[in-house]
């Protein structure tokens, strides 16, 4: 079987491989986007869906205000708007220690004009009456949103495929070799494909792709626990996370609310389900934020695979030990809002004509790889 040649060869058609491989068709580069199952169908589809910049990193915020552009401008890039809204996002602080840090927060962010507002209790009970009783206040986010995951990473696959791009959907990489100077990617069922550049965005599966190449680098898998009630009166317009962490919520148009916290267990053949102890955990934690939510039913609950790197920070850049080799993944379940930014941010550096600000915070030699 004769390979497909192409420039450029992305694996994993999650939403940074996709919107990866939009960007380098808009730029007209031939390319293949590649994919063990279905596009988006991994932790890009199965996210909680928050499009938040608050509470990132500065080196991630760069990225972030990147993004923010992008996202409003997707019915005219993929189609669809993907049900993006612009809801807000409000952090929460349980305690007068919470409120200090989201304070500081927003002073040391300050240059990035994301226009938080610190709320304390009184205005926040106000503001926000649906809210339990407790708490501190909280640092609301106004133009942050949600979105819907299942309709996003496949949106940019297909209009990726629609630009000229070669989608590959059900086609496992099973070996990767060089052939005069290109790569060589064979697939489980015999495809292959044949390219100058290679784009790891593998996701959870990034760091076994990185190891075909001998980049050794110490991804940590996990499975965060999400789960959908029935439709609600509405209840909550922004999306929710806590400082701190742990627990986070948004309510859709059609009253449904989606939350998530703690992590659940793998199965085989590369599957997952809730963990028990999360699921409890929620149970809790959910009726002290939400009061109503103490007598909603739950429809659904699952759980994703995802890759988490220690310091938060996913790794994008090029390979240190092979050349024409970018890596893009462990983006440590923050990835969804900024991943159409690391698309054109890779792409970019793919064909020579951008780079990364702040890149040594992503790069995969940061734990000596090189």
């Amino acid at each position: 079987m004769n390979p497909l040649h192409t420039e450029v060869a992305i694996i994993g058609a999650g939403l940074v491989g996709a919107s990866a491989a939009l960007a380098l068709r808009r730029m007209g580069v031939a390319t293949a986007l590649v994919d063990g199952g279905a596009s988006g169908a991994r932790a890009s589809g199965v996210n909680f869906g928050g499009v938040r910049r608050q509470g990132r990193s500065i080196e991630q915020l760069y990225l972030a205000q990147r993004a923010h552009g992008i996202w409003s401008r997707l019915p005219e890039l993929i189609g669809t708007d993907a049900e993006y809204v612009r809801s807000g996002h409000l952090k929460l602080a349980r305690s007068e220690s919470d409120l200090e840090k989201l304070s500081a927060y927003r002073d040391k962010v300050s240059d990035f004009d994301l226009g938080l507002e610190l709320i304390d209790a009184a205005e926040l009970r106000r503001r926000f009456p649906a809210l339990g009783p407790g708490l501190a206040g909280g640092s609301l986010c106004p133009q942050d949103g949600q979105a819907n995951p299942r309709l996003v990473a496949p949106a940019f696959a297909h209009a990726a495929a629609r630009a000229g791009a070669s989608l590959l959907e059900h086609c496992a990489i099973a070996q990767a070799d060089t052939l005069g100077g290109d790569f060589l990617l064979t697939a489980a069922d015999g495809r292959r494909i044949r390219a100058a550049t290679v784009i790891n965005a593998a996701g959870a599966w990034g760091a076994a792709v990185a190891r075909w190449f001998g980049d050794d680098l110490p991804l940590q898998v996990k499975y965060p626990t999400m789960l959908v009630t029935e439709p609600l009166t509405p209840q909550i317009g922004v999306s929710l996370g806590v400082e701190g962490g742990g627990f986070y919520a948004r309510q859709v148009a059609r009253g449904n609310v989606v939350m998530g916290g703690g992590y659940g267990n793998a199965l085989p053949a590369d599957r997952s389900r809730p963990g028990r102890a999360a699921l409890a955990e929620l149970g809790r934690t959910a009726p002290s934020v939400l009061p109503a939510l103490a007598c909603a039913s739950v429809i659904r609950c699952w759980s994703g695979i995802e890759g988490y790197f220690a310091d938060k920070n996913p790794v994008i850049g090029f390979s240190p030990r092979t050349p024409r080799l970018l890596h893009a993944f462990g983006f440590s379940g923050g990835g969804f809002q900024i991943a159409p930014a690391v698309g054109e941010v890779i792409a970019e550096m793919a064909t020579g004509r951008g780079g990364l600000m702040m890149a040594e915070k992503f790069s995969a030699a940061r734990w000596g790889a090189a």
